[in-house]
């Protein structure tokens, strides 16, 4: 049975990647998010359909000490993780580069990327000393090009595919597969809730087309974790079918509900 350790677990990609892999007894589950509330749901939940091999963690990414501090805490075979998947991230405000937050661009900036490397550094030794393991780190079609008002946000992005390019140059001759999801609109999350301060009425972004759904992305996640271990997938770049880029889709209806 192998150990899945999933970031920013308690909503969109990751609570749907969470649920997949919760659906198939070869995993047991380390489910990561700041909400502990959520968390608990989650895993009444999964205990009660799926999977009772889960392990939970409330702490926040951006954190050094408090990704130490949990991962330590890990105990038996929840300790040797085999399948890092670095979720967590968001989208702060949507503003001109002379009209921008600092402290949307620091949330940004430390979820998406410190907060990667944190998990990723504190994981890795294992995986480096077993000569064995596997990260999945999410990116975004906003780390393939940028658009306007994007920013700071494609900038972290971009670092993600940077390093998910660099992270498999350092590991791969320690048997360790490194892999990359880069999905376009994706609904079914708390993404443009989260960009948007939380306000709904601008979140309602996807009522003119089809985007994909979490579950979408959580089935990329999955067949890449389940390819046979000499196989490593290393990037998959998926939008829905009415997105071409990040700035054209075809806004006219909902077509495929």
């Amino acid at each position: 049975m192998k150990t899945v350790f999933i970031t920013g677990a308690t909503s969109g990609i990751g609570m749907a990647t969470a649920k997949l892999f919760a659906a198939n007894r070869d995993f047991r589950l380390v489910l990561c998010g700041r909400r502990h509330e959520r968390l608990v749901d989650l895993s009444k939940h999964l205990q009660l359909n799926h999977s009772e091999e889960i392990k939970l963690l409330s702490f926040d990414v951006r954190s050094y000490e408090e990704c130490k501090k949990a991962i330590e805490s890990l105990e038996g075979p929840y300790r040797d993780v085999d399948v890092l998947i670095n979720n967590a991230g968001l989208a702060k405000g949507l503003d001109f580069i002379h009209e921008g937050d600092l402290e949307d661009w620091e949330t940004m900036i430390d979820t998406n990327l410190k907060g990667l490397l944190y998990v990723t550094r504190l994981l890795s030794p294992g995986m480096v000393k077993r000569k064995s393991g596997h990260i999945i780190n999410i990116c975004s079609t906003a780390g393939k090009e940028v658009y306007p008002k994007g920013n700071v946000y494609c900038a972290s992005k971009f670092a993600v595919d940077a390093l998910t390019k660099s992270m498999r140059q350092d590991l791969y001759s320690h048997n360790i597969r490194v892999s990359q999801v880069a999905p376009g609109h994706v609904e079914e999350t708390e993404f443009a809730l989260n960009r948007f301060d939380g306000d709904a009425e601008k979140a309602k972004i996807y009522q003119d087309f089809n985007p994909l759904k979490s579950s979408d992305v959580a089935e990329a996640i999955y067949w890449i974790a389940t390819r046979p271990a000499h196989v490593n997938i290393q990037d998959i770049l998926l939008m829905g079918t009415q997105q071409a880029l990040s700035g054209l889709i075809d806004r006219t209806g909902r077509r495929f509900d």
